[in-house]
């Protein structure tokens, strides 16, 4: 199901929000102020973030420069700022829409549905293009991984679990997320399945593979990619 992230400090809006984003069939998640979301996002990113600009201590502005630090998750902002400077500069932070306040929660449901249609317009595009890595290329098509030029062997769940860390960088994922994503599943396959293909790919891509640069432990967490 997709997970929709409110980040905003007024109660009264916040319920009214989740309410109708849960009647239109999403899982929600919601924050009073930035700093709790960007622990949060921290360890999950949700599929798209409604986020306020207005917000004690770490500011919707702040917030936004500090998620697409790492992540293209797509961002609606809601403001009471009606100048056109404000909306301007929210968007060139890299929000994807921008509803002003008052607003009607119908119309922020329906915004919310466009940029989840243009984000994985974007993100299918996204997934034929060769990702680069400094020395490490990853090309979805041909499912080949090179490391130097030189072209790395990886088994197919090496490579699935590869792409997928790869694909969602400094994101953090849980062993068990990782079956669920990539191997389908959860329930009948050990989780230490996980941790012995994080090895072996570390061994095949790493410089050293006991202080990897790429694949990273999250000690108590799980795992991501380190572009």
């Amino acid at each position: 199901m997709t997970q929709i992230a409110i980040v905003e400090d007024e109660p009264n809006i916040r319920d009214v929000v989740r309410l109708y984003l849960k009647r239109a069939g999403f899982s929600v998640i919601d924050f009073e102020d930035g700093q709790t979301a960007l622990n949060a996002f921290n360890l999950q990113m949700p599929d798209l973030i409604i986020l306020d600009v207005m917000l004690p201590g770490l500011d919707g502005f702040t917030l936004i420069r500090k998620i697409r630090d790492g992540s293209d998750v797509p961002v609606i902002l809601l403001t009471s700022r009606r100048e056109e400077s404000d909306r301007i500069a929210g968007l060139e932070l890299g929000a994807d829409d921008y509803v002003v306040k008052p607003f009607s929660p119908q119309e922020l449901v329906s915004r919310v549905r466009a940029v989840l249609r243009r984000s994985k317009s974007v993100q299918e595009e996204k997934s034929n293009q060769i990702l680069l890595f400094g020395e490490l290329s990853i090309d979805p098509q041909t499912r080949l991984v090179r490391r130097n030029g030189q072209e790395i062997l990886l088994t197919a769940k090496e490579f699935d679990l590869l792409m997928h860390l790869a694909q969602h960088p400094r994101q953090v994922f849980s062993r068990d997320q990782l079956l669920e994503s990539v191997w389908g599943l959860s329930d009948y396959i050990d989780p230490s399945t996980v941790t012995v293909h994080i090895r072996r790919i570390r061994e095949k891509i790493e410089d050293d593979p006991t202080l990897p640069a790429h694949l990273v432990t999250v000690w108590g967490v799980g795992y991501k990619f380190e572009p």
